[in-house]
């Protein structure tokens, strides 16, 4: 019927209102087109084609009644498995909830849905959005579309995957320090990590609450754009929602960045090299021509970012994580014949050996006598790191810095050497502490093919100017 790997939200649109096609029929043969492609990627964990049919019947009702469909009329969309969905099996990645069907829908699914878009399923991910590879999923890894032997980046490895495959025009993936743009920089795609509190966390399943967003990934920024309009704006169910006016993000994409004026941090190139860093000096280069003001700038304590991020994000774990003890809902150990014998066992036998690490991890930095030392001192830290960026907006308008050190990387290659994994994570984990919006946008292949990612971050709220600039970089480079 039509190519679902090619289609956009305003391709989608126009066939529609063209009636080159109805709703049900894209949305059935994105489905067939899902289903076929998924074993060489396993990028979805579950499909839910009776929700996804039931949502285009909507859109060709309101089609033929003369309403508007909505922003994503028709648009097939799959949904990170983190993010919950009424009907449909929510699992995390995890086997603590293999099971588990939620009885409500997160905020950002609802709207997504209010505005005309068809979920066509669930998409892998690491055990609790608690990786970088996507190796960490209960039920096995997600395939790099790229290339089958690497990994597609993590925790939001599947719905990465899924929009490179094309077997998804846009995603809802979840980020915590970089799960939704080191992936989209592994698999070749665009990412965005909005604002904190921009986004509604209702129905996010919580790994580290100070620091988790929901976001979108797609094959261009301006279907990310839509998709962020959609579902951004206070939500009264998250307290940390912001009460921040959404703007006009399709407006913002006019192609004109002249005299913008852009950061290039020193901290964030030196030692970068390879394919990486060639690729990071033609997208500079780029932006150069278009008119950009580039500066080098200092952001001094970027060098304490890793140890930060990980105990902040592992003591919250440990605290979020608490619920799962196997007596409300989710697995419960069939062994223990005592109330302790069955917190032991069950988590013992339904965490992984990530989520396992990363609780003992943040446990360890809230027990009496090192919460002073490790924990308090951590965010009087990440307060430095958030002020850095305070600094650099008062001389440039965006950041440009890589993504990531490297390409994907192969599977297995990181997985017996977490210190080595959580470096990955190096260049995103700093824009996640300061809560600030970032975003990764395609910027060449290295010459084994691989696709690498520029990151661009923003002011608070100011994803409108971070569009505008990842905008006009990926219009000059058609």
């Amino acid at each position: 019927m039509t190519d679902i790997a090619r289609l956009t939200i305003d391709g989608i649109r126009r066939g529609l209102q063209a009636h080159r096609f109805s709703a049900v029929e894209l949305a059935a043969e994105a489905l067939r087109h899902a289903e076929a492609e998924n074993p060489k990627t396993r990028a979805y964990l579950h499909f839910s084609p009776e929700r996804a049919l039931e949502a285009a019947r909507g859109v060709d009702e309101k089609l033929a009644r003369g309403e508007d469909p909505g922003l994503l009329a028709g648009v097939p969309v799959s949904v990170k498995d983190v993010i919950v969905t009424r009907g449909v099996r929510t699992t995390a990645g995890s086997k603590l909830l293999e099971n588990y069907v939620p009885p409500y829908d997160a905020t950002a699914v609802a709207r997504l849905e209010a505005q005309g878009g068809v979920i066509l399923g669930k998409t892998n991910c690491d055990e609790f959005a608690m990786g970088s590879s996507n190796e960490n999923s209960a039920f096995g890894p997600t395939l790099n579309p790229v290339d089958p032997a690497r990994v597609p980046g993590g925790s939001s490895g599947g719905p990465a995957a899924s929009v490179a495959q094309g077997t998804s025009v846009v995603a809802l993936g979840s980020d915590t320090g970089g799960s939704i743009r080191q992936p989209a920089s592994f698999c070749g795609c665009v990412g965005v990590t909005p604002t904190y509190g921009r986004v509604s966390r209702y129905g996010l399943i919580a790994f580290a609450s100070s620091l988790d967003h929901i976001g979108p990934l797609a094959r261009s920024v301006r279907d990310a754009a839509a998709l962020l309009q959609a579902i951004a704006g206070r939500d009264p169910a998250d307290s940390t929602s912001a009460f921040a006016p959404v703007p006009d993000y399709l407006a913002a994409l006019d192609g004109n960045v002249r005299g913008l004026k852009v950061g290039l941090p020193k901290e964030y190139f030196d030692g970068l090299g390879g394919d990486t860093a060639a690729l990071m000096q033609q997208a500079i280069d780029q932006l150069r021509r278009l008119g950009c003001d580039l500066r080098e700038i200092s952001m001094p304590h970027t060098r304490y970012a890793i140890g930060t991020y990980y105990i902040i994000c592992t003591a919250e774990a440990s605290s979020n994580l608490a619920r799962f003890d196997g007596v409300r809902y989710g697995y419960r150990s069939p062994k223990s014949e005592t109330l302790a014998d069955m917190y032991r066992n069950t988590r013992g036998e339904g965490f992984g050996a990530e989520c396992k690490r990363r609780i003992m991890l943040g446990t360890y930095v809230l027990s009496a006598g090192y919460y002073d030392a490790y924990y308090l001192k951590a965010q009087r830290v990440r307060t430095l790191i958030a002020r850095d960026f305070s600094e650099a907006f008062k001389r440039v308008d965006a950041l440009v810095m890589p993504v990531s050190p490297s390409p994907a990387f192969k599977l297995g290659e990181k997985l017996d050497d977490p210190l080595e994994m959580y470096l990955s994570d190096v260049y995103t984990i700093t824009g996640s502490l300061a809560g600030v919006p970032c975003m990764s946008v395609p910027c060449g292949l290295t010459r084994a093919g691989l696709p690498v990612g520029m990151q661009i971050a923003a002011r608070h709220f100011d994803e409108a100017g971070m569009f505008r600039l990842a905008d006009a970089f990926e219009r000059s480079r058609e």
